[in-house]
């Protein structure tokens, strides 16, 4: 597949985005998919909205680079990562990432690989609206400690 990453502020079909990653490769016998949902709290307080930026250019060439490393890691196909921008609601999706190869160990592996990086280490920067104001967000403890059993070491850590 061509188009790998996408950031983008317009919404995403997960069924589209399954089927392009798909289309003529017979070699598919799994695919995982992960959709990530803006919740409606976070650390006990209600989050309005959530606004997200990213650094144009930066950051594909980032997870491009993170999906090259999981091809070297994983027995995989195909990986498609969609990131959205800009300001987001309770229920909006956030993200996607979808891994295609033969067996689903590869996959489901690949897909957790790929998220694990992108909660840690992709150029994103979150700000939420709560009813106590805004606030960015930054990349939790579990989150460098999920990267980290990759043999990755968070720099948010």
């Amino acid at each position: 597949m061509e188009h790998r990453v996408s950031i983008q502020a317009a919404d995403f079909d997960l069924a589209d985005e399954i089927a392009a990653l798909r289309r003529n490769d017979p070699r598919v016998g799994a695919v995982c998919a992960f959709v990530g949902t803006v919740r409606d709290r976070n650390g006990g307080a209600p989050v309005r909205s959530m606004e997200l930026e990213h650094y144009p250019g930066m950051t594909e060439r980032a997870i491009e680079a993170m999906i090259d490393e999981a091809q070297r890691r994983f027995d995989i196909y195909g990986a498609r990562v969609i990131h959205r921008i800009g300001l987001l609601q309770p229920l909006d999706q956030i993200v996607m990432v979808a891994v295609t190869s033969a067996h689903r160990g590869q996959s489901f592996q690949a897909c957790e690989f790929l998220m694990d990086y992108l909660k840690t280490q992709a150029p994103f920067w979150k700000k939420e609206q709560t009813s106590e104001g805004a606030r960015w967000v930054d990349a939790r403890v579990s989150d460098d400690a999920a990267l980290a059993r990759w043999g990755i070491t968070g720099r948010n850590a």
